[in-house]
């Protein structure tokens, strides 16, 4: 059974059973109907994944594989903030007339600093170490420009990425200050998943441990009674992952570099509601 679902599903039943609410407190999010939309939270749940044994992606319900990649690369390696850029309408909300969603995510990648081997933006940084400097315990990124707060249309969820290689094993820690576990957590997982897998491959580095950190581990009101259907489901198997091993440069995958082999999943029925 897939390991992703059972670290979802203890997750799930932790934040139920044992999760604070917040219905005494005003809250930004609103529903559709514009009713402010609370949630039941858990603070600081470190969930790791072992991406030698299994790809993690939930059977519980199915996860937008090529969706979610679709968007990484749009953050990481188009380095955009333009929803126009983007195959998906998930940052629809957040965007203005122009497509922009403001100096946020992808901008904030692309922004160039000087170092002294020379100037990069945080991608082209991350690639220059792992490459030359593998041993170094400096190699992260950081989304949570405080200066640029202000234009963001949206502050980033998941912020930062801390790179760490031990022998020829790269493994990654994913900060998130906020995380809609219904929604987005498997999204999540999975993107940084396949990230991991990236800048491995073009290093000459193999993917191992992505450790995921997140503050706020919440579950909206409205999406309680889908959670506690979802849960109680039996997980099948993990999916094999599969990526194009030919592709030597960041820069030249493509969503079509990846795919999953025997990918089975639960189907889900009902209309899941978003906050914003």
């Amino acid at each position: 059974m897939s390991r992703a679902d059972e670290i979802f599903i203890q997750n799930c039943k932790d934040i139920l059973e044992h999760g604070v609410w917040d219905t005494d407190r005003a809250v930004r999010p609103r529903w559709e109907d514009g009713s402010p939309a609370h949630t039941v939270k858990k603070f600081c749940i470190v969930n790791r994944y072992d991406l030698t044994e299994e790809f993690p992606i939930l059977t519980l319900r199915r996860t937008a594989f090529k969706s979610c990649i679709d968007e990484i690369l749009w953050i990481w390696q188009k380095k955009s903030n333009n929803v126009r850029d983007l195959n998906s309408h998930i940052w629809d909300s957040w965007a203005d007339e122009r497509g922009s969603i403001g100096k946020a995510y992808g901008y904030q990648l692309g922004l160039k600093y000087k170092y002294p081997e020379g100037e990069f933006d945080q991608v082209d940084r991350v690639l220059y170490m792992l490459k030359n400097d593998p041993a170094s315990r400096r190699i992260m990124t950081n989304l949570y420009n405080f200066r640029d707060l202000h234009e963001m249309h949206l502050y980033p969820c998941a912020y930062s990425m801390t790179f760490n290689v031990s022998g020829n094993t790269l493994n990654g820690i994913l900060n998130q200050r906020s995380q809609d576990m219904l929604t987005a957590n498997n999204w999540n997982v999975v993107q940084y998943s396949v990230l991991l897998k990236m800048f491995a491959q073009v290093s000459g580095l193999k993917a191992g441990e992505l450790v995921h950190v997140i503050a706020d581990a919440h579950i909206y009101d409205r999406h309680v009674p889908v959670v506690e259907e979802i849960i109680t489901r039996e997980p099948l198997p993990a999916p094999l992952f599969l990526i194009d091993e030919s592709i030597s440069n960041f820069y030249s995958f493509s969503v079509d570099s990846f795919r999953l082999e025997n990918y089975t999943f639960h189907p889900l029925d009902k209309k899941i509601p978003v906050a914003i």
